[in-house]
């Protein structure tokens, strides 16, 4: 194929600045500087044919994610080793081919002094950080675990039509019922894979929407327990909890269902 299809697609963060301690000067010790970082990510595939869905892409949280992973896993006195960091985290998405990442010093001089590497998918052992995320049923009043939690909101009890389209308005039913629990809680709302990763790396706590990623799901009921368990399966969740009024009991699992599941 020639022409433009020939060439990667790309996705680019530009002129990102943070400040943080960094260099191997004993003047850089307990001070910290003005960074500024470029990176530019060639993708696997082309952008064609995503409907518009965010799961389909490389999210730029992905970019600025890495930026904050590296500067938060220890103190560098070299940019070249940063920028590896950064490099090795984005590569580690299996949408990203290859990564250009730019580091620059703003305060050392009145210019910039920085580093910029290349790296490519195959070239490189990527460091996968496992951000684990605990998904809970919230039946009942709890106290959060601490850490990256998915709470999946109970049935709102709402009247729903049979027949034609009830699936989804069940669904839209267990999307209200979670903006209301994240309304009441002071939590954010999470509706796609992209955003329950960003809540894993984070360590926070979400309440799941899960109509636009269960809307597709042949087979799966519109019952708040079921996606509970599909989600967890899904997320590859370190456990799955049961927050649950008393006398009633947790819902019978999956026999190949290999997840720590427990009653809270």
């Amino acid at each position: 194929m020639n022409g433009a299809m020939d060439q990667p697609d790309r996705i680019h963060l530009r002129d990102y600045i943070v400040s943080a301690e960094i260099g191997a000067f004993q003047t850089e010790r307990g001070q910290r500087q003005r960074l500024r970082f470029n990176v530019d990510v060639d993708l696997a595939t082309h952008v064609v044919g995503v409907n518009d869905e965010v799961d389909r892409i490389l999210s730029y949280d992905i970019l600025t994610g890495a930026v904050a992973a590296g500067l938060a896993d220890r103190r560098y006195d070299l940019l070249e080793t940063l920028a590896e960091k950064i490099a090795a985290q984005i590569l580690a998405h299996p949408r990203a081919a290859q990564v250009r990442v730019a580091v620059e010093k703003l305060d050392r001089i009145p210019g910039a002094l920085g580093v910029t590497l290349v790296r490519r998918q195959a070239r490189v052992a990527a460091e996968t950080i496992q951000a684990p995320i605990r998904v809970v049923f919230h039946g009942a009043e709890l106290s959060l675990p601490e850490g990256g939690v998915a709470l999946v909101p109970d049935d709102p009890g709402l009247p729903l039509p049979q027949g034609g389209n009830a699936r989804e308005i069940a669904l839209l039913a267990l999307d209200q019922a979670a903006w209301a629990l994240a309304g009441r809680l002071g939590l954010t709302v999470a509706d796609s894979r992209t955003e329950l990763d960003w809540a894993a790396t984070e360590g926070r706590a979400v309440v799941w929407a899960p109509a636009r990623m269960l809307r597709d799901v042949a087979g799966l009921a519109a019952e708040p327990q079921a996606a509970a368990i599909w989600l967890a399966e899904r997320l590859g969740a370190s456990h799955l909890d049961w927050a649950l009024p008393e006398g009633v009991e947790p819902p019978a699992l999956p026999a190949n269902f290999r997840i720590p599941s427990a009653r809270l």
